[in-house]
């Protein structure tokens, strides 16, 4: 057992971790929360929480808050033949009470010293599977319904804007609360150039009732804002230009993506966006809206960081198709991963501005350097494509979208490094404004078709893709 541990400096401990306002109560884990400082939360008391251990490996840490001294109990069951354990600390220190016996509910009582933010830590003694986590007997300040409800909405009040944040806020400077649905949260991906209307009046609107929108970027203008609320009806859009780390992790920030409705990455450079927010503060409050049950996206280099894999070009020039076709791990080719943690958009990678950059040839060299249950996404410009938390996706927009997988046709002739790439038979579905594609089934109201590339030949598609 632990006795010793510190977690990010704990924030200057307790009741400054409260300055980030209340969130929403947690249901389901999410990884990565391998660590303290990477918990998920907040735990609600009575409110259960589904998990998994993964691997031998996996360990999994959530958070909670009390008001004041109080026993909090835990019970932790899980599936048969597996002998999973609780631990729970305080912000710092050694751990206050654990259940470490074969029990199964694992049950105890922990005496809690003080009103704080406390950590539970599941392990694995044997076995891998689902477990359930569930706290009662305590009064939190982390409880709520995130966005529905009235006065501060949950999230306390805004913070102080720090000197270098540029922001430009148009509409009213309150969170305004809007009651969402936890776990339904949408996801919108957009190709580039000009922008669908039909997309944000359509899909965005009715599902954010006149909530805030947050547009974040590292660089540009304000230009978003008067054309998103004039779209959507918002009660306020608000941009943000988080051009560097400090202000990823600042309480302004976070406050106010937390608490929106609509978060919109812009176009610019992706790997200038994960440079500057993977890893902090602001990378989890983009994860918070999604799994309350608003809507997340963007468009260009904002669309290419909500996949789990990321083409990433930091520091090297920009792959063409027909380079990457020549080479698995052609010198332009980096993949990065570890942004968010949207559940539909995991072994998923997506492309933009796609048929008229003629992009499909490098994003199957991109799939093929993944593993075979990768999804594949390239959309047009002017097009876009909105998910459910269901995984059904519909397009809107002038272009197309294109969806690449794999099956039991699909054979990766030659995809070693140093060698032209041979990717055959790979299933290709094209879809137009109104057609359908559900990234959890598989289904889709249009019937794929078989492509592929060779880069051994200067016209390297098989059986061109475009058409």
């Amino acid at each position: 057992m632990k006795t010793q541990r510190s977690l990010i400096a704990s924030i200057a401990l307790g009741s400054a971790l409260f300055s980030f306002g209340a969130q929403a109560c947690i249901t389901t884990e999410a990884e990565n929360n391998n660590s303290d400082s990477n918990a998920n939360g907040p735990v609600c008391s009575d409110q259960a929480v589904q998990g998994a251990i993964g691997n031998r490996r996996d360990v999994d840490w959530f958070y909670f808050d009390v008001d004041s001294a109080t026993n909090v109990n835990v019970s932790l069951s899980h599936s048969g033949g597996d002998d999973f354990d609780w631990l729970v600390y305080p912000a710092s220190g050694g751990a206050l009470g654990a259940g470490e016996s074969s029990n199964n509910p694992e049950t105890g009582t922990v005496s809690v010293p003080s009103g704080g933010r406390y950590y539970v830590k599941v392990v694995r003694y044997k076995g891998t599977g689902s477990y359930q986590l569930s706290l009662t007997g305590f009064d939190g300040s982390g409880g709520g319904t995130g966005g529905g409800g009235s006065g501060d909405c949950g999230y306390g009040d805004r913070p102080n804007k720090p000197g270098p944040l540029s922001s430009y806020l148009v509409g009213n400077g309150d969170d305004q609360c809007v009651s969402l649905n936890q776990g339904d949260g949408g996801l919108l991906l957009m190709g580039g150039g000009t922008d669908v209307d039909a997309a944000f009046s359509n899909r965005v609107t009715p599902k954010i009732g006149g909530g805030d929108i947050v547009v974040l970027r590292t660089s540009g203008t304000d230009a978003y804002n008067t054309y998103l609320q004039g779209l959507t009806g918002a009660d306020s859009v608000e941009t943000l230009i988080v051009d560097r780390r400090s202000l990823a992790d600042d309480p302004y920030v976070i406050w106010a993506v937390e608490s929106a409705e609509f978060v919109w990455i812009a176009g610019g450079d992706q790997s200038d966006y994960l440079n500057q927010w993977a890893g902090t503060g602001l990378r989890a409050a983009i994860d918070h809206v999604y799994q309350k049950g608003g809507i997340i996206g963007g468009t260009s280099a904002g669309n290419a960081v909500q996949s789990e894999f990321i083409y990433d070009p930091d520091g090297i020039l920009g792959v063409y198709s027909d380079e990457a076709v020549t080479d698995l791990c052609h010198e332009y080719i980096n993949i990065s991963s570890d942004f968010l943690t949207t559940p539909i958009m995991q072994n998923v990678i997506t492309d933009t501005h796609f048929a008229e950059r003629d992009r499909m040839g490098r994003l199957m060299v991109f799939m093929a350097n993944l593993s075979t249950n990768t999804t594949g996404i390239g959309v047009d410009e002017a097009t876009a494509i909105y998910f459910g938390a269901d995984g059904q996706g519909v397009v809107d927009g002038a272009g197309n979208v294109y969806v690449l997988r794999e099956n039991s046709s699909t054979q990766r002739t030659q995809t070693q490094c140093g060698q032209a790439v041979i990717y055959e038979s790979l299933q290709r579905y094209k879809l137009r404004a109104g057609d359908t594609f559900n990234l959890n089934n598989g289904t889709s109201n249009v019937s794929p078709k078989a492509i592929g590339i060779d880069g051994r030949n200067t016209n390297f598609y098989i059986n061109q893709p475009y058409n």
